[in-house]
């Protein structure tokens, strides 16, 4: 089996992989002074925190997990604020093509997560979601 591999640098290691932790519903199997790895069988993701002294500009658009269907989107989202994060919601939207319901939530360093269910496609490019905005805004976990 393939896994997809991410690697995010960080300015703050512990609230990233307190962050992480919470979001993936799983620890770390490995902990430097300057580096995290989770190894995640569902999705399949090898992902790493790289601690830097500043993280300047954001690279990538936003990162996702596409579920199965909307009660998974509301499972995650009910999991996540029950632990203290704030989640946007944008249910039945029109985002990348296709009509989704979807919540985003934000990690220390600034990068929206979001949890997304795609139920088709649509000819058109809307942009009713955050992922098709020129510019994200960024919220920050309520703690």
């Amino acid at each position: 089996m393939m896994k997809m591999h991410v690697g995010v640098n960080v300015t703050d290691l512990e609230k990233s992989i307190e962050f992480y932790a919470r979001v993936f519903n799983s620890q770390p199997i490995k902990v430097k002074p300057d580096y995290a790895k989770f190894l995640l069988d569902d999705p399949g993701l090898n992902f790493t925190l790289n601690l830097k002294n500043e993280v300047s500009g954001n690279q990538v658009g936003h990162f996702g997990f596409q579920v199965e269907n909307q009660e998974e989107v509301l499972q995650h989202k009910d999991r996540l604020e029950k632990l203290g994060f704030f989640a946007r919601e944008e249910m039945d939207v029109t985002c990348c093509y296709a009509p989704q319901d979807k919540f985003w939530v934000t990690d220390p360093d600034g990068n929206e997560w979001e949890f997304f269910y795609t139920k088709g496609d649509v000819e058109t490019i809307a942009t009713q979601s955050t992922c098709c905005a020129t510019t994200q805004s960024k919220i920050e976990i309520n703690k």
